[in-house]
Protein backbone atom coordinates (compact mmCIF):
# COMPACT_ATOMS: atom_id res chain seq x y z
CA UNK A 1 0.00 0.00 0.00
CA UNK A 2 1.55 3.31 -1.04
CA UNK A 3 2.12 5.88 1.63
CA UNK A 4 -0.09 8.95 1.53
CA UNK A 5 1.01 12.21 3.08
CA UNK A 6 -0.84 12.45 6.35
CA UNK A 7 0.02 13.27 9.93
CA UNK A 8 0.88 9.73 10.94
CA UNK A 9 3.73 9.91 8.41
CA UNK A 10 4.81 13.36 9.62
CA UNK A 11 5.04 12.44 13.30
CA UNK A 12 8.06 10.15 12.87
CA UNK A 13 10.18 13.18 11.97
CA UNK A 14 9.89 14.53 15.48
CA UNK A 15 9.77 11.25 17.38
CA UNK A 16 12.78 9.98 15.50
CA UNK A 17 14.78 13.00 16.64
CA UNK A 18 14.46 11.42 20.08
CA UNK A 19 16.06 8.14 19.01
CA UNK A 20 18.71 9.86 16.90
CA UNK A 21 19.89 12.04 19.76
CA UNK A 22 19.97 9.00 22.07
CA UNK A 23 22.48 7.14 19.93
CA UNK A 24 24.35 10.37 19.08
CA UNK A 25 24.93 10.89 22.78
CA UNK A 26 25.74 7.31 23.59
CA UNK A 27 28.21 6.70 20.80
CA UNK A 28 31.31 8.78 21.67
CA UNK A 29 31.76 7.20 25.10
CA UNK A 30 30.03 3.82 25.22
CA UNK A 31 31.42 2.36 22.02
CA UNK A 32 34.97 2.87 23.19
CA UNK A 33 35.00 1.11 26.51
CA UNK A 34 37.84 -1.18 25.43
CA UNK A 35 41.39 -0.54 24.30
CA UNK A 36 40.65 -1.20 20.62
CA UNK A 37 39.10 2.20 20.19
CA UNK A 38 37.90 3.90 17.08
CA UNK A 39 40.42 6.29 15.60
CA UNK A 40 37.60 8.66 14.65
CA UNK A 41 37.16 9.40 18.33
CA UNK A 42 39.83 9.84 20.96
CA UNK A 43 37.39 10.91 23.63
CA UNK A 44 38.66 8.25 25.99
CA UNK A 45 42.10 9.89 25.90
CA UNK A 46 40.70 13.39 26.29
CA UNK A 47 38.41 12.50 29.17
CA UNK A 48 41.05 10.45 30.98
CA UNK A 49 43.44 13.36 30.60
CA UNK A 50 40.77 15.73 31.95
CA UNK A 51 40.18 13.48 34.96
CA UNK A 52 43.91 13.17 35.65
CA UNK A 53 44.68 16.90 35.33
CA UNK A 54 41.72 17.91 37.48
CA UNK A 55 42.64 15.55 40.31
CA UNK A 56 46.25 16.76 40.25
CA UNK A 57 45.68 20.51 39.88
CA UNK A 58 42.48 21.02 41.85
CA UNK A 59 42.71 18.32 44.48
CA UNK A 60 46.47 17.94 44.83
CA UNK A 61 46.34 14.19 44.36
CA UNK A 62 48.16 12.20 41.71
CA UNK A 63 46.06 9.16 40.78
CA UNK A 64 47.58 6.06 39.27
CA UNK A 65 46.59 4.76 35.86
CA UNK A 66 44.34 2.04 37.30
CA UNK A 67 42.24 4.59 39.19
CA UNK A 68 41.76 6.72 36.05
CA UNK A 69 40.77 3.60 34.12
CA UNK A 70 38.22 2.67 36.79
CA UNK A 71 36.86 6.22 36.80
CA UNK A 72 36.50 6.16 33.03
CA UNK A 73 34.89 2.71 33.15
CA UNK A 74 32.37 4.10 35.63
CA UNK A 75 31.67 6.94 33.21
CA UNK A 76 30.97 4.40 30.47
CA UNK A 77 28.93 1.87 32.45
CA UNK A 78 26.81 4.38 34.37
CA UNK A 79 24.93 5.06 31.13
CA UNK A 80 23.59 1.50 30.98
CA UNK A 81 22.71 1.60 34.69
CA UNK A 82 20.66 4.73 34.05
CA UNK A 83 19.08 3.02 31.04
CA UNK A 84 17.90 0.09 33.17
CA UNK A 85 16.39 2.46 35.73
CA UNK A 86 14.66 4.43 32.98
CA UNK A 87 13.24 1.27 31.44
CA UNK A 88 11.78 0.19 34.78
CA UNK A 89 10.02 3.56 35.06
CA UNK A 90 8.31 3.25 31.67
CA UNK A 91 5.24 1.33 32.81
CA UNK A 92 4.31 3.85 35.49
CA UNK A 93 5.12 6.90 33.41
CA UNK A 94 3.16 5.99 30.28
CA UNK A 95 0.16 4.90 32.36
CA UNK A 96 0.09 8.15 34.27
CA UNK A 97 1.19 10.70 31.66
CA UNK A 98 0.51 8.92 28.37
CA UNK A 99 2.95 8.20 25.58
CA UNK A 100 3.38 11.73 24.28
CA UNK A 101 3.22 13.21 27.78
CA UNK A 102 6.08 11.00 28.92
CA UNK A 103 8.26 11.98 25.96
CA UNK A 104 7.64 15.67 26.51
CA UNK A 105 8.41 15.49 30.23
CA UNK A 106 11.52 13.38 29.67
CA UNK A 107 13.18 16.12 27.62
CA UNK A 108 14.10 17.96 30.82
CA UNK A 109 16.60 15.17 31.51
CA UNK A 110 18.43 15.99 28.28
CA UNK A 111 18.85 19.64 29.18
CA UNK A 112 20.10 18.77 32.67
CA UNK A 113 22.50 16.10 31.43
CA UNK A 114 23.67 18.23 28.51
CA UNK A 115 24.40 21.19 30.77
CA UNK A 116 26.34 19.03 33.21
CA UNK A 117 28.48 17.45 30.53
CA UNK A 118 28.89 20.63 28.49
CA UNK A 119 30.16 22.72 31.43
CA UNK A 120 32.13 19.96 33.17
CA UNK A 121 35.47 21.02 31.69
CA UNK A 122 34.92 24.70 32.45
CA UNK A 123 33.88 23.87 36.03
CA UNK A 124 36.76 21.42 36.45
CA UNK A 125 34.43 18.75 37.87
CA UNK A 126 34.73 15.16 36.57
CA UNK A 127 31.65 14.22 38.59
CA UNK A 128 29.54 16.37 36.25
CA UNK A 129 30.43 14.08 33.34
CA UNK A 130 29.50 10.95 35.29
CA UNK A 131 26.24 12.40 36.64
CA UNK A 132 25.37 13.74 33.19
CA UNK A 133 25.93 10.29 31.73
CA UNK A 134 23.67 8.73 34.34
CA UNK A 135 20.88 11.24 33.70
CA UNK A 136 21.06 10.74 29.95
CA UNK A 137 21.02 7.01 30.54
CA UNK A 138 17.73 7.33 32.43
CA UNK A 139 16.37 9.44 29.58
CA UNK A 140 17.51 6.87 27.02
CA UNK A 141 15.97 4.00 28.95
CA UNK A 142 12.63 5.79 29.00
CA UNK A 143 12.56 6.96 25.42
CA UNK A 144 13.94 3.86 23.72
CA UNK A 145 10.80 2.11 24.97
CA UNK A 146 8.23 4.89 24.75
CA UNK A 147 9.04 6.03 21.19
CA UNK A 148 8.33 2.63 19.54
CA UNK A 149 5.31 2.16 21.80
CA UNK A 150 3.90 5.52 20.73
CA UNK A 151 4.59 4.92 17.04
CA UNK A 152 3.19 1.39 17.19
CA UNK A 153 -0.09 2.66 18.66
CA UNK A 154 -0.38 5.70 16.38
CA UNK A 155 0.37 3.94 13.08
CA UNK A 156 -2.34 2.13 11.10
CA UNK A 157 -1.72 -1.61 10.88
CA UNK A 158 -0.83 -1.42 7.18
CA UNK A 159 2.03 1.00 7.92
CA UNK A 160 2.94 0.04 11.48
CA UNK A 161 6.15 -1.76 10.50
CA UNK A 162 7.37 1.04 8.27
CA UNK A 163 6.72 3.82 10.77
CA UNK A 164 8.07 1.82 13.71
CA UNK A 165 11.37 1.17 11.95
CA UNK A 166 11.89 4.81 10.92
CA UNK A 167 13.51 5.58 14.34
CA UNK A 168 16.11 2.86 13.74
CA UNK A 169 17.19 4.74 10.62
CA UNK A 170 17.58 7.89 12.67
CA UNK A 171 19.59 6.01 15.29
CA UNK A 172 21.94 5.00 12.47
CA UNK A 173 21.99 8.60 11.27
CA UNK A 174 22.88 9.66 14.82
CA UNK A 175 25.82 7.26 14.80
CA UNK A 176 26.91 8.49 11.38
CA UNK A 177 26.61 12.14 12.43
CA UNK A 178 28.65 11.49 15.56
CA UNK A 179 31.32 9.76 13.49
CA UNK A 180 31.50 12.63 11.02
CA UNK A 181 31.58 15.35 13.67
CA UNK A 182 34.19 13.37 15.58
CA UNK A 183 36.68 13.49 12.70
CA UNK A 184 39.90 15.26 13.58
CA UNK A 185 39.13 17.96 11.01
CA UNK A 186 35.86 18.87 12.76
CA UNK A 187 35.08 18.44 16.47
CA UNK A 188 37.49 15.59 17.15
CA UNK A 189 39.87 17.87 19.01
CA UNK A 190 40.54 17.99 22.72
CA UNK A 191 38.99 21.41 23.30
CA UNK A 192 35.73 20.42 21.58
CA UNK A 193 34.67 17.24 23.38
CA UNK A 194 32.33 19.02 25.84
CA UNK A 195 30.69 20.82 22.92
CA UNK A 196 30.15 17.61 20.97
CA UNK A 197 28.57 15.90 23.98
CA UNK A 198 26.23 18.85 24.62
CA UNK A 199 25.10 19.43 21.01
CA UNK A 200 22.26 17.01 21.67
CA UNK A 201 20.26 19.75 23.41
CA UNK A 202 19.51 21.38 20.05
CA UNK A 203 17.43 18.57 18.48
CA UNK A 204 15.79 18.13 21.87
CA UNK A 205 14.78 21.79 21.86
CA UNK A 206 13.22 21.32 18.42
CA UNK A 207 11.31 18.31 19.64
CA UNK A 208 10.10 20.17 22.72
CA UNK A 209 8.72 22.94 20.51
CA UNK A 210 6.93 20.61 18.09
CA UNK A 211 5.89 17.41 19.87
CA UNK A 212 3.32 19.03 22.24
CA UNK A 213 1.24 19.95 19.16
CA UNK A 214 0.74 16.30 18.27
CA UNK A 215 -2.20 14.37 19.78
CA UNK A 216 -1.82 11.63 22.34
CA UNK A 217 -2.04 7.98 21.29
CA UNK A 218 -5.69 7.25 20.33
CA UNK A 219 -5.47 3.76 21.85
CA UNK A 220 -4.35 5.22 25.16
CA UNK A 221 -7.14 7.80 25.09
CA UNK A 222 -9.89 5.27 24.39
CA UNK A 223 -8.83 2.06 26.09
CA UNK A 224 -7.11 3.45 29.17
CA UNK A 225 -8.74 6.85 29.64
CA UNK A 226 -12.15 6.20 28.09
CA UNK A 227 -12.07 9.63 26.46
CA UNK A 228 -14.19 9.07 23.36
CA UNK A 229 -14.14 12.60 22.00
CA UNK A 230 -10.36 12.96 22.36
CA UNK A 231 -9.91 9.59 20.61
CA UNK A 232 -11.99 10.66 17.62
CA UNK A 233 -10.20 14.01 17.45
CA UNK A 234 -6.78 12.33 17.56
CA UNK A 235 -7.68 9.81 14.86
CA UNK A 236 -9.07 12.54 12.61
CA UNK A 237 -5.82 14.47 13.08
CA UNK A 238 -3.62 11.46 12.30
CA UNK A 239 -5.68 10.05 9.45
CA UNK A 240 -6.91 13.32 7.90
CA UNK A 241 -9.51 12.31 5.30
CA UNK A 242 -9.43 8.57 5.94
CA UNK A 243 -12.44 6.74 7.39
CA UNK A 244 -11.60 5.75 10.95
CA UNK A 245 -14.61 3.53 11.63
CA UNK A 246 -12.85 0.18 11.22
CA UNK A 247 -9.93 1.30 13.35
CA UNK A 248 -12.14 2.43 16.22
CA UNK A 249 -14.11 -0.83 16.05
CA UNK A 250 -10.82 -2.73 16.41
CA UNK A 251 -9.98 -0.64 19.49
CA UNK A 252 -13.41 -1.40 20.92
CA UNK A 253 -12.87 -5.10 20.35
CA UNK A 254 -9.61 -4.91 22.27
CA UNK A 255 -11.28 -2.90 25.02
CA UNK A 256 -14.00 -5.54 25.39
CA UNK A 257 -11.38 -8.28 25.64
CA UNK A 258 -9.72 -6.70 28.66
CA UNK A 259 -10.89 -7.79 32.08
CA UNK A 260 -9.72 -4.44 33.37
CA UNK A 261 -8.60 -1.22 31.69
CA UNK A 262 -5.91 -0.87 34.39
CA UNK A 263 -2.39 -1.57 33.15
CA UNK A 264 -0.88 -4.70 34.67
CA UNK A 265 2.31 -4.49 36.70
CA UNK A 266 5.59 -6.07 35.67
CA UNK A 267 5.00 -8.89 38.15
CA UNK A 268 1.44 -9.30 36.89
CA UNK A 269 2.80 -9.62 33.35
CA UNK A 270 5.34 -12.27 34.35
CA UNK A 271 2.76 -14.50 36.06
CA UNK A 272 -0.02 -14.08 33.49
CA UNK A 273 -0.30 -17.40 31.64
CA UNK A 274 -2.29 -15.80 28.82
CA UNK A 275 0.85 -13.96 27.63
CA UNK A 276 3.48 -16.53 28.62
CA UNK A 277 4.88 -17.08 25.13
CA UNK A 278 4.78 -13.39 24.32
CA UNK A 279 6.95 -12.70 27.37
CA UNK A 280 9.34 -15.49 26.40
CA UNK A 281 9.52 -14.06 22.88
CA UNK A 282 10.41 -10.50 23.91
CA UNK A 283 12.97 -11.93 26.33
CA UNK A 284 14.66 -13.94 23.58
CA UNK A 285 14.70 -11.20 20.93
CA UNK A 286 15.76 -8.36 23.22
CA UNK A 287 18.56 -10.31 24.88
CA UNK A 288 19.55 -11.71 21.49
CA UNK A 289 19.71 -8.22 20.00
CA UNK A 290 22.38 -7.12 22.49
CA UNK A 291 24.24 -10.45 22.74
CA UNK A 292 24.43 -10.80 18.97
CA UNK A 293 27.93 -9.32 19.00
CA UNK A 294 27.07 -5.98 17.42
CA UNK A 295 28.57 -3.97 20.29
CA UNK A 296 31.52 -6.32 20.58
CA UNK A 297 32.31 -5.91 16.90
CA UNK A 298 32.96 -2.21 17.45
CA UNK A 299 35.64 -3.14 19.99
CA UNK A 300 37.42 -5.24 17.36
CA UNK A 301 36.82 -3.10 14.25
CA UNK A 302 40.03 -1.06 14.39
CA UNK A 303 42.22 -4.12 14.80
CA UNK A 304 40.54 -5.79 11.82
CA UNK A 305 40.96 -2.69 9.67
CA UNK A 306 44.56 -2.35 10.79
CA UNK A 307 45.33 -5.99 9.98
CA UNK A 308 43.80 -5.52 6.55
CA UNK A 309 46.51 -2.96 5.81
CA UNK A 310 44.46 0.21 6.16
CA UNK A 311 46.80 3.03 7.29
CA UNK A 312 46.19 4.29 10.82
CA UNK A 313 45.37 7.79 9.61
CA UNK A 314 42.61 6.46 7.34
CA UNK A 315 40.88 4.17 9.81
CA UNK A 316 38.68 6.99 11.07
CA UNK A 317 37.32 7.50 7.55
CA UNK A 318 36.79 3.77 7.13
CA UNK A 319 34.73 3.80 10.30
CA UNK A 320 32.61 6.64 8.91
CA UNK A 321 32.02 4.33 5.95
CA UNK A 322 30.65 1.66 8.26
CA UNK A 323 28.29 4.29 9.67
CA UNK A 324 27.02 4.95 6.14
CA UNK A 325 26.45 1.21 5.72
CA UNK A 326 24.35 1.27 8.88
CA UNK A 327 22.14 3.98 7.42
CA UNK A 328 21.72 2.20 4.08
CA UNK A 329 20.94 -1.14 5.75
CA UNK A 330 18.44 0.48 8.10
CA UNK A 331 16.66 2.08 5.15
CA UNK A 332 16.59 -1.27 3.34
CA UNK A 333 14.89 -2.92 6.30
CA UNK A 334 12.47 -0.05 6.79
CA UNK A 335 11.28 0.04 3.19
CA UNK A 336 10.92 -3.74 2.85
CA UNK A 337 9.29 -4.70 6.15
CA UNK A 338 5.72 -4.15 4.94
CA UNK A 339 6.43 -6.21 1.84
CA UNK A 340 8.49 -9.02 3.36
CA UNK A 341 7.17 -9.06 6.92
CA UNK A 342 8.87 -9.15 10.32
CA UNK A 343 10.01 -12.78 10.30
CA UNK A 344 12.22 -12.65 7.18
CA UNK A 345 14.08 -9.58 8.45
CA UNK A 346 14.64 -11.16 11.87
CA UNK A 347 15.58 -14.62 10.60
CA UNK A 348 17.73 -13.32 7.76
CA UNK A 349 19.42 -10.66 9.88
CA UNK A 350 20.36 -12.94 12.77
CA UNK A 351 21.36 -15.82 10.48
CA UNK A 352 23.63 -13.58 8.40
CA UNK A 353 25.18 -12.11 11.56
CA UNK A 354 25.85 -15.62 12.85
CA UNK A 355 27.64 -16.58 9.64
CA UNK A 356 29.75 -13.41 9.76
CA UNK A 357 30.70 -14.00 13.42
CA UNK A 358 31.84 -17.49 12.42
CA UNK A 359 33.74 -15.92 9.52
CA UNK A 360 35.60 -13.53 11.84
CA UNK A 361 36.78 -16.47 13.96
CA UNK A 362 38.01 -18.38 10.90
CA UNK A 363 39.77 -15.40 9.34
CA UNK A 364 41.45 -14.45 12.62
CA UNK A 365 42.82 -17.99 13.01
CA UNK A 366 44.18 -18.41 9.47
CA UNK A 367 44.90 -14.92 8.14
CA UNK A 368 48.63 -15.31 8.86
CA UNK A 369 48.80 -18.30 6.50
CA UNK A 370 46.32 -16.76 4.03
CA UNK A 371 46.71 -12.96 3.96
CA UNK A 372 43.68 -12.62 1.68
CA UNK A 373 41.50 -13.57 4.65
CA UNK A 374 42.21 -10.16 6.14
CA UNK A 375 39.91 -8.64 3.55
CA UNK A 376 37.33 -11.34 4.24
CA UNK A 377 37.37 -10.28 7.89
CA UNK A 378 36.60 -6.70 6.83
CA UNK A 379 33.68 -8.03 4.78
CA UNK A 380 32.47 -9.96 7.84
CA UNK A 381 32.51 -6.79 9.95
CA UNK A 382 30.45 -5.01 7.30
CA UNK A 383 28.15 -8.02 7.11
CA UNK A 384 27.48 -8.03 10.86
CA UNK A 385 26.66 -4.31 10.82
CA UNK A 386 24.41 -4.64 7.76
CA UNK A 387 22.65 -7.75 9.04
CA UNK A 388 21.96 -6.09 12.38
CA UNK A 389 20.56 -2.86 10.93
CA UNK A 390 18.29 -4.60 8.42
CA UNK A 391 16.20 -6.33 11.07
CA UNK A 392 17.49 -7.13 14.57
CA UNK A 393 18.16 -3.44 15.32
CA UNK A 394 14.52 -2.34 15.10
CA UNK A 395 12.12 -5.26 14.79
CA UNK A 396 12.37 -6.36 18.47
CA UNK A 397 11.04 -2.96 19.58
CA UNK A 398 8.23 -3.25 17.03
CA UNK A 399 7.08 -6.72 17.98
CA UNK A 400 7.15 -5.82 21.67
CA UNK A 401 4.30 -3.44 20.83
CA UNK A 402 2.53 -5.89 18.54
CA UNK A 403 2.51 -8.96 20.79
CA UNK A 404 0.63 -7.33 23.68
CA UNK A 405 -2.71 -5.71 24.21
CA UNK A 406 -3.09 -2.27 25.75
CA UNK A 407 -3.21 -3.40 29.38
CA UNK A 408 0.03 -5.42 29.11
CA UNK A 409 2.04 -3.24 26.72
CA UNK A 410 3.60 -0.78 29.23
CA UNK A 411 4.84 -3.60 31.49
CA UNK A 412 6.11 -5.50 28.44
CA UNK A 413 8.22 -2.52 27.39
CA UNK A 414 9.59 -2.21 30.93
CA UNK A 415 10.65 -5.86 30.89
CA UNK A 416 12.05 -5.69 27.35
CA UNK A 417 13.88 -2.43 28.00
CA UNK A 418 15.40 -3.64 31.26
CA UNK A 419 16.61 -6.87 29.63
CA UNK A 420 17.98 -4.90 26.71
CA UNK A 421 20.00 -2.55 28.92
CA UNK A 422 21.11 -5.35 31.25
CA UNK A 423 22.41 -7.31 28.26
CA UNK A 424 24.05 -4.16 26.93
CA UNK A 425 25.86 -3.65 30.23
CA UNK A 426 26.81 -7.33 30.44
CA UNK A 427 28.40 -7.49 27.00
CA UNK A 428 30.34 -4.27 27.61
CA UNK A 429 31.63 -5.60 30.93
CA UNK A 430 32.29 -9.23 29.97
CA UNK A 431 33.58 -8.97 26.41
CA UNK A 432 37.10 -7.71 27.26
CA UNK A 433 37.60 -10.74 29.50
CA UNK A 434 36.17 -13.08 26.83
CA UNK A 435 38.56 -11.69 24.25
CA UNK A 436 41.53 -12.13 26.59
CA UNK A 437 40.62 -15.69 27.59
CA UNK A 438 39.20 -17.03 24.31
CA UNK A 439 40.70 -14.84 21.62
CA UNK A 440 38.85 -15.04 18.28
CA UNK A 441 36.90 -18.06 19.53
CA UNK A 442 34.72 -15.67 21.57
CA UNK A 443 32.85 -14.81 18.38
CA UNK A 444 31.60 -18.39 18.19
CA UNK A 445 29.48 -17.55 21.25
CA UNK A 446 27.84 -14.71 19.33
CA UNK A 447 27.44 -17.01 16.34
CA UNK A 448 25.53 -19.51 18.49
CA UNK A 449 23.31 -16.81 19.98
CA UNK A 450 22.45 -15.35 16.56
CA UNK A 451 21.61 -18.74 15.07
CA UNK A 452 19.58 -19.63 18.16
CA UNK A 453 17.45 -16.48 17.90
CA UNK A 454 16.97 -17.10 14.18
CA UNK A 455 15.72 -20.63 14.89
CA UNK A 456 13.43 -19.41 17.68
CA UNK A 457 11.94 -16.83 15.33
CA UNK A 458 11.45 -19.44 12.62
CA UNK A 459 9.66 -21.97 14.84
CA UNK A 460 7.83 -19.79 17.40
CA UNK A 461 7.16 -16.21 16.31
CA UNK A 462 4.22 -15.79 13.91
CA UNK A 463 4.10 -13.20 11.17
CA UNK A 464 2.38 -10.05 12.50
CA UNK A 465 2.38 -7.98 9.32
CA UNK A 466 -0.95 -6.26 8.67
CA UNK A 467 -2.54 -7.90 11.75
CA UNK A 468 -4.49 -6.13 14.49
CA UNK A 469 -3.36 -6.45 18.09
CA UNK A 470 -6.36 -8.68 18.82
CA UNK A 471 -5.55 -10.97 15.90
CA UNK A 472 -1.97 -11.31 17.11
CA UNK A 473 -3.15 -12.19 20.63
CA UNK A 474 -5.39 -14.89 19.18
CA UNK A 475 -2.44 -16.31 17.21
CA UNK A 476 -0.65 -16.95 20.52
CA UNK A 477 -3.74 -18.37 22.26
CA UNK A 478 -2.97 -21.98 21.32
CA UNK A 479 0.63 -21.84 22.56
CA UNK A 480 -0.57 -20.31 25.83
CA UNK A 481 -3.30 -22.98 26.23
CA UNK A 482 -5.97 -20.29 26.17
CA UNK A 483 -9.29 -20.67 24.39
CA UNK A 484 -9.82 -17.87 21.91
CA UNK A 485 -13.22 -17.25 23.48
CA UNK A 486 -11.44 -16.26 26.69
CA UNK A 487 -9.83 -13.36 24.86
CA UNK A 488 -13.17 -11.60 24.40
CA UNK A 489 -15.86 -10.50 26.81
CA UNK A 490 -19.54 -9.72 26.55
CA UNK A 491 -19.18 -5.96 26.66
CA UNK A 492 -20.78 -4.15 23.74
CA UNK A 493 -19.73 -0.78 22.42
CA UNK A 494 -20.88 0.19 18.96
CA UNK A 495 -19.63 2.71 16.46
CA UNK A 496 -21.95 4.76 14.31
CA UNK A 497 -20.79 6.59 11.24
CA UNK A 498 -20.94 10.35 11.03
CA UNK A 499 -19.66 12.48 8.16
CA UNK A 500 -17.38 9.69 6.90
CA UNK A 501 -15.31 9.50 10.09
CA UNK A 502 -17.10 7.94 12.99
CA UNK A 503 -18.36 8.73 16.44
CA UNK A 504 -18.97 6.49 19.38
CA UNK A 505 -22.18 5.59 21.05
CA UNK A 506 -23.09 3.03 23.71
CA UNK A 507 -25.95 0.66 23.00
Amino acid sequence: MPLSYDSDVAIWVFLSIQNALLRFWLFPLYTYSCDTLNAAFVFHQYIKKFYNETLIEDFGWTPDENFITVLYSLTVSIFAVGGMIGALLVSRLVTRYGRKGTLVRATVLVFIGGALMGFSRACRMPAMVIIGRFITGVHSGICLSVVPMYLGEVAPKSRRGFLSLIPSIHICLGVFLAQVLGLSELLGKEEYWPLLLSLVVFPTAIQLMLLPWFPESPRYLLIEKGNIHATIAALKWYRKNENIQVEVEEMQEEQRSLSSIESVSVWGLLIDRSVRWQVITITVVNIGMQLSGIDAIWFYTNEIFRDAGIPESYIQYTTVGTGAIEVISGMLGCFTIERLGRRPLMIGGFFFMGLCCFGITITALFQVQLPVLRYVSVACVVGIIAGFCIGPAGVPFLITAELFKQSHRPAAYSVAGCLNWLSNFTIGFVFPFLEISMGPYCYLIFCGICLGVALYTFFVIPETRNKTFMEISQMFATNNNIDKEELTSNGHLNLTTMNGYGTLGRH
